[in-house]
C-alpha cells in the first residue's frame, strides 16, 4: 500500500457536546512529528460535502481523519465517493457506533495510530430510504426508544436507561413487517426488525453475531418478543439466533411494508415513523482504516 502523506482532518465542532480543541492539538504534534501534510476543516452545517470535496482537490488527500460521530462520517463518505480517499475514525460524538463495531479503542493515541495506519478495509454502505446506513438500522421498539431519548433533555446512557421504562409501557408492539426479500415475501411479527450491516448497536450490544460490514450482504432480523433473558445475552455478547428469540434473513435488497407507521431509526438517529421501507447495497464502497486485529 502506498504511503499516505496528505491528511485532511475534518472536525464537527459540536459533536458529542464536547470541545475538540486538546484532540486537534495533538493531531497536528503528531502530524508534524510524521511529517504529514495537513489541512484541518470545520463543518458548519451548511455545503460541508462540497467544501469538503474542495479542500481534498486543493490538498491531494488521500486520507481524512474524522473527528466526530457517525453523522460527520456520513457527510465525509457522501464527500469522498469520485476520489480514493480512506477515512480514518477519532470517534467524538454523541453516536460512535462505527468505532464500537470496529474496536477502535478508547485512547487518542492508539485512536492516532489506527487512522493513520496501513490496516484498510472497504466497508459496504447500505441505502435506507434513500438515507446513507454503515451499521445498523431498525424499526420498532428501539428505534422508540432513540425518538423519546432524542427528545429528552438527558444525553448519554443514562438517558436511554430513564426512557427504557416508559418506552416499554407507550409502545403498540409487536409489530407486523411484510419483508420482501430473495424473491420471497415473508410476514413476521416481533417487536423489532433490525437492518444489520454490522454486528452491534452503539451500545455495544451485539445484535447480528453473523454480520461483517464488508461482506457484500446484510442481515434483516426479526426480534420476536419481549425476552428479558434474551435481551441481556445480547448486552453480553451471547445472541443465539437458534434460540426461536430473532428471525434471520440475508440480502442484498429488500423491501418491509408494515400497516401502520413504526418508527425507523438509522445509525442511532431517529429518521421518521413510516410504513415502507426500501433497502439496498450501494455499488460504492468506504475505505475506512481499522485496527489490525480487526482484519487478521
Amino acid at each position: 500500500m502506498k504511503a499516505i502523506k496528505n491528511i485532511l482532518v475534518v472536525v464537527n465542532p459540536i459533536s458529542g457536546n464536547t470541545s475538540k480543541e486538546d484532540i486537534i492539538t495533538t493531531i497536528i504534534e503528531r502530524c508534524n512529528n510524521d511529517r504529514y501534510q495537513l489541512a484541518i476543516y470545520e463543518t458548519t452545517g451548511e455545503n460541508d460535502i462540497s467544501s469538503i470535496k474542495e479542500e481534498i482537490i486543493d490538498h491531494k488527500v488521500e486520507r481524512i481523519l474524522v473527528v466526530g460521530g457517525d453523522g460527520t462520517i456520513k457527510i465525509v463518505a457522501e464527500a469522498v465517493e469520485e476520489f480514493q480517499v480512506s477515512v480514518g475514525i477519532i470517534p467524538a460524538g454523541s453516536a460512535n457506533g462505527l468505532a464500537v463495531n470496529f474496536n477502535i479503542p478508547p485512547t487518542l493515541k492508539e485512536q492516532l495510530d489506527i487512522a493513520l495506519g496501513d490496516n484498510t478495509i472497504k466497508a459496504d454502505k447500505l441505502l435506507v430510504n434513500n438515507h446513507v446506513c454503515f451499521h445498523m438500522a431498525d424499526l420498532g421498539i428501539n428505534a422508540e426508544l432513540v425518538k423519546n431519548y432524542e427528545a429528552s433533555n438527558i444525553r448519554g446512557k443514562l438517558g436511554y436507561i430513564l426512557q427504557t421504562v416508559p418506552t416499554l409501557f407507550s409502545s403498540e408492539y409487536p409489530f407486523t413487517f411484510k419483508i420482501e426479500v430473495n424473491s420471497k415475501t415473508i410476514e413476521q411479527t416481533g417487536i423489532m426488525l433490525c437492518i444489520a450491516n454490522a454486528n452491534k448497536f452503539g451500545t455495544g450490544a451485539t445484535v447480528n453475531p453473523n454480520g461483517k460490514i464488508n461482506d457484500g450482504v446484510f442481515e434483516l432480523l426479526v426480534f420476536k418478543e419481549l425476552n428479558i433473558s434474551e435481551i441481556i445475552n445480547t448486552i453480553y455478547n451471547e445472541t443465539d439466533l437458534n434460540s426461536g428469540f430473532a428471525k434471520e434473513f440475508t440480502a442484498t435488497s429488500a423491501k418491509i411494508k408494515m400497516h401502520h407507521p413504526v418508527p425507523l431509526q438509522i445509525d442511532g438517529e431517529f429518521i421518521e415513523s413510516t410504513k415502507k421501507v426500501k433497502v439496498k447495497l450501494c455499488e460504492k464502497k468506504l475505505t475506512i482504516a481499522v485496527p489490525k486485529s480487526f482484519v487478521s
